[in-house]
């Protein structure tokens, strides 16, 4: 089958996979390192390994509650006949016994620790009732980790049970790559920041977008809103192009004011214009001066669709950062989906529990002007562009796109 099908309006759609491949290959990983406290290294990727500075634990140290001994004190020892030892205060000698918590260091002298549930104190003395292993519910120094021990490659993204363990072992800072600079840029006359009068809309593409590109581990520039005006947008494009990638919202379409891609063909190359997506046909992709320019369509659910499907790759590309699926989960269809071949579907769908089975219904808003349906909704079921839909009943999977970076 074709990468290419016709659709109204546009000469040609491409097929998804093929639009992404396609921006892939003007998408360049950014080498810029920096180095960063703990704090602030979460989430981001190593750029060289990280090595151990010190033992973990760095002492021998108590793995339960009880009392400090030699382990040749306790042999023999049973619940009708105990071993009776000293109870002594640090230093363990022959006979001794030394109070330990978990946690404590291991006194001089000893070797094992006898849990308290397995001794009895009488008097100053301690009756043990099991006997115990040399090195028993003891840690040994580096137990853990070892000094000098390789503990993550370059290119691992730190997460925040990493950087506990890199501070356990000494490493304050970390050299880290910087996060993928995007800049957000909205576009369109029609755009008013608050109070809008009739024929004028309130920006929120801009808003969604960049937060989506923080979410995702990126670097967002949320600029000023840009009217429909070729030599206004091709400013907007030259003043960003030390972006690692510049996303716009709006005028992407193939109207008279849908002007950014006529304007990026000028100054650069368009490598994409139209995909077979819904919502989201109006996308186009390009790249000026080795900068990836991702045109995103102004109805705010195909804005959102398409920045999922293009954006979020592209970002991890340029950063190096892993592209994880989303976390899904399964559901029975509570109404029929329709779809067009050749087109990949989106449908957002609310999650509900009928008579214990978990059931997904699609919302009655099917438009991709109507921002509430994907923010108000639990997820959103894709049709592969072979199918014409997906009968009621059916067990689908339920994207959660918007909780994964």
């Amino acid at each position: 089958m074709s990468d290419l099908l016709r659709d109204a309006g546009f000469k040609e759609l491409t097929r998804v996979s093929t639009a992404r491949t396609r921006l892939r290959d003007v998408t360049t990983r950014h080498e810029r390192t920096v180095r960063r406290s703990l704090v602030e290294a979460d989430g981001c990727v190593l750029a060289e390994a990280v090595t151990s500075g010190q033992n973990v634990p760095h002492y021998d140290r108590a793995a339960m509650d009880g009392f400090a001994v030699r382990a040749e004190d306790t042999f023999g020892a049973s619940s009708r006949a105990p071993n009776l030892l000293r109870v002594a205060s640090d230093e363990v000698a022959p006979g001794d016994a030394v109070r330990v918590h978990t946690g404590s260091e291991i006194p001089p002298g000893a070797d094992a620790v006898v849990m308290v549930e397995h001794a009895e104190l009488v008097g100053d003395d301690l009756e043990v009732f099991d006997a115990v292993a040399e090195g028993e519910n003891v840690a040994p120094e580096g137990e853990d980790v070892e000094e000098g021990q390789q503990l993550y490659e370059a290119g691992h993204r730190l997460r925040p049970s990493d950087l506990g363990l890199l501070k356990s072992t000494g490493v304050r800072e970390v050299t880290v790559y910087e996060p993928p600079r995007v800049a957000v840029i909205p576009t369109g006359e029609e755009l008013v920041e608050e109070n809008p009068e009739p024929g004028e809309v309130i920006e929120t593409n801009g808003l969604t977008i960049s937060r989506l590109v923080e979410r995702w581990g990126g670097d967002a520039s949320y600029h000023d809103i840009v009217t429909d005006d070729e030599t206004s947008l091709r400013e907007a494009v030259d003043n960003n192009l030390d972006s690692d990638i510049i996303v716009t919202t709006g005028g992407s379409s193939v109207g008279e004011r849908d002007l950014i891609p006529e304007v990026i063909a000028e100054i650069g190359e368009v490598v994409v214009h139209g995909v077979a997506l819904k919502p989201g046909h109006p996308v186009a992709l390009g790249v000026v001066a080795d900068t990836p320019i991702i045109m995103l369509p102004g109805y705010p659910v195909a804005c959102i669709i398409n920045a999922v499907q293009f954006l979020r790759p592209a970002l991890k590309w340029a950063g190096g950062l892993p592209l994880d699926s989303f976390p899904t989960v399964e559901a029975r269809l509570g109404r029929k989906i329709h779809s067009d071949v050749g087109d990949r579907t989106f449908v957002r769908v609310r999650l509900s529990e009928e008579d214990g089975e978990r059931v997904a219904t699609p919302t009655r808003a099917s438009g991709s002007g109507v921002l509430s349906s994907v923010a108000l909704a639990d997820g959103w079921v894709e049709v592969p562009e072979s199918s014409e839909g997906i009968a009621s009943g059916e067990t689908v999977a339920v994207q959660n796109w918007e909780w994964l970076a």
